[in-house]
């Protein structure tokens, strides 16, 4: 699975907007998720010019869902997750990259 593709996986066309960054199913975590997609080539702009793109997540318990990066929730939960994602060294433009 590659969480930086360019092109949604089909999983991806049934997710639900979870709005506390959990599986609105059963509450598992993100990190609980089987499945892991980031819509990096469709970026949102907020009013101060910063960043934030949805994040896709297909849950164990069958649930695929949706929430903004923005809203994951604060250390220490965050920290685990990026620690378990390895992030490319440099911009790829082929991902949406900036250089």
């Amino acid at each position: 699975m590659d969480a930086f593709a360019p092109i949604a996986p089909d999983w991806t066309q049934s997710a639900v907007h979870s709005f506390d960054f959990r599986c609105p199913q059963c509450g598992a975590s993100s990190r609980k998720a089987e499945k892991v997609w980031l819509n990096r080539r469709a970026p949102v702009y907020t009013p101060d010019y910063t960043r934030k793109w949805q994040e896709f997540y297909h849950c164990s318990c069958g649930c695929v869902w949706w929430a903004w990066s923005s809203d994951r929730p604060s250390e220490p939960e965050a920290a685990e997750f990026i620690t378990d994602v390895t992030l490319p060294e440099s911009a790829n433009p082929e991902n949406g990259d900036e250089p």
